[in-house]
């Protein structure tokens, strides 16, 4: 693997007088936890050599007293320092967003005239949407990929340079660069920062690698009408991430992005914009109606399918990955298939887990209540069919307090207008439902697919949706701080790369409950929890970042947002009971 160690810095903390510059100061390594003097002003980088430490893979950034800062910043105090690769997702963010800056520089050279749109996360990489005045053709792509390995293997510094706000909004309004006009403009910040490359100009709201020579791995295909961008795998860095086919998601994407662009809310500027001229309240109205249609359209289509034979559509499963707002949408949707004419009836999984002494455990001996097997499969198959052929069972109930499966006369039949429903987690993984055949079943996926962007390269996790909808919802109604619910959230998404994600194709129709204005009021209620975050601890790096994000958005109340809405289920306030 390529390594390169080139000790650049524009960036620091507050530099001492010069009297102080003689001195040394006392850096505390957390990989190894031994302390080292360095001279006053060293770089991270310079510092990483300094401890000598043996990586496996290439350090890409770090984190200074629970910050994450590049390897080209200076510290002129003592400080923590625990350095970070591609293993890290924040160590992967630096390196995604250096390859994204180069990728953009090589279709700045290439095509002058062009726009590139880093979109969303598809596929194990990103889409790219290049618009060039005609088709992209794989000709394209490889001298768009030929340019970037020459541009990596140049080994061009990254040049960090902050001004005063007016001045970056200068410079970009003279690149033609608007996107990043509008989000600065409304971003209240009085100085910003900007990157340079051998002359090309760009924002990013995070940190990048020194140069582009630490950059050792990638891969540019053409993908549908545009770009995929490959990126290493996370625990396999040496390795590029398989590419998985995602038609369904990347259709859902852009349905989405397809209306902000007839909004004119392409990315947060617009929306900020909007929310100055007064326009928020209309913008939550249009967004609540437009998930209200969709939840109609699957409901009529299953009402559809119940009509086409005896058990075709009775059995809805619903399955998304945590903070999707799977209660909700499934309790909107029995609303809906009530208006059609139909009784929809909720089955819970947890009903349905083995006696607690009979559930897997995990790699740390801990009982495994993600794993599909912590559910007693062949009593619920057995009950399923016999439901769908139109036999009575008596459902079981998991009593909690003893661990145990109980049968207390819970006795169901259901007739041609019954359509059961069944939410959870591993509702789409076929090894759930096996002996139940797949026209019987109507597969829906729900999950916070954001489609706003900060700007034309600047995309938003759909991750940091779902956080922050937990965040908020642990603090309200589990009793759970901010710093806990991030303690937790890399086990969660442990859980769903394993049980959720491979299963999402599945789906027979894909629900986004992500809404364009959630971030809005997010900000309004994530703030005060998120400052609660001590400094001294680790969680303080995720509070801090999930913080300087959503203060790119103008806050807007949540005094408009309808009892109904999914956003409801996070915030209080709805009207349904869970």
């Amino acid at each position: 693997m390529k390594r390169v160690f080139k000790a650049l810095s524009l960036r620091g903390e507050t530099i001492p007088k010069e009297r102080d510059m003689k001195h040394v100061l006392q850096i505390c390594c957390k990989n190894n936890n031994i302390s080292k003097e360095f001279p006053v002003g060293s770089t991270l980088l310079e510092i990483y050599q300094g401890f000598h430490l043996d990586f496996p893979y290439q350090v890409v950034s770090a984190k200074v007293n629970n910050r994450s800062e590049g390897l080209n910043f200076r510290v002129y105090n003592n400080k923590d320092v625990e350095f970070l690769d591609v293993r890290d997702p924040s160590g992967m963010r630096t390196y995604v967003r250096s390859l994204c800056f180069i990728l953009y520089k090589a279709v700045r050279e290439l095509f002058p005239q062009g726009k590139l749109y880093v979109e969303h996360p598809v596929s194990k990489g990103y889409f790219c949407n290049l618009r060039i005045g005609r088709p992209i053709e794989l000709a394209d792509v490889t001298a768009i990929k030929q340019r970037m390995q020459e541009i990596i293997a140049q080994d061009i510094p990254f040049h960090r340079i902050e001004c005063h706000t007016t001045e970056a909004v200068r410079i970009f309004s003279g690149q033609g660069m608007n996107d990043k006009v509008k989000l600065l403009e409304t971003s209240g910040s009085l100085y910003t920062y900007y990157y340079t490359l051998d002359g090309t100009v760009d924002y990013y709201y995070g940190n990048l690698l020194p140069s582009t020579g630490f950059i050792y791995l990638f891969d540019l295909v053409k993908y549908y009408d545009g770009l995929l961008l490959r990126i290493p795998n996370k625990t396999e860095p040496t390795k590029l991430d398989e590419m998985v086919k995602q038609e369904k998601m990347l259709d859902i994407f852009k349905e989405h992005l397809r209306w902000n662009h007839i909004m004119g809310l392409s990315n947060v500027g617009d929306f900020n914009r909007a929310c100055q001229e007064g326009l928020a309240t209309d913008l939550i109205k249009v967004a609540e109606a437009l998930q209200e249609k969709k939840i109609a359209q699957i409901a009529d289509e299953i009402y559809s399918r119940c009509e086409e034979g005896s058990s075709k559509g009775r059995l809805v499963l619903i399955a998304g990955p945590s903070s999707s707002g799977k209660t909700t949408f499934s309790k909107r949707l029995s609303v809906q298939l009530m208006t059609n004419g139909l009784r929809p009836y909720p089955i819970s999984l947890d009903d349905y887990f083995v006696d607690r002494e009979k559930t897997p455990r995990d790699a740390q001996g801990n009982y495994d209540y993600e794993s599909l097997y912590a559910l007693d499969l062949p009593l619920f198959n057995q009950q399923l069919q016999a439901l769908l052929q139109g036999e009575e069972v008596e459902l079981p109930r998991y009593n909690f307090n003893t661990g145990k499966q109980e049968f207390r006369g819970e006795k169901l039949r259901i007739d041609k207008n019954t359509v059961l429903i069944l939410e959870g987690i591993h509702a789409l993984n076929p090894d759930l439902t096996p002996q139940i055949p797949d026209e019987n079943k109507f597969k829906i996926y729900v999950s916070a697919l954001t489609t706003i962007s900060l700007d034309d390269h600047n995309w938003i996790p759909t991750t940091d949706n779902r956080l922050l909808r937990r965040i908020i919802r642990d603090y309200n109604y589990r009793g759970c701080s901010a710093q806990e619910t991030i303690a937790r959230w890399p086990s969660v998404r442990a859980g769903e790369d394993k049980w959720i994600f491979p299963y999402q194709e599945n789906a027979d129709v894909m629900f986004n409950s992500a809404l364009l204005f959630e971030f809005a009021v997010l900000r309004y209620h994530a703030e005060p929890i998120l400052n609660s975050v001590p400094r001294n601890c680790r969680e303080y790096a995720e509070a801090y970042r999930l913080l300087k994000f959503i203060k790119y958005f103008i806050p807007v109340q949540d005094k408009e947002i309808p009892p109904t809405s999914l956003l409801r289920e996070f915030l209080g306030g709805s009207s349904f009971k869970y």
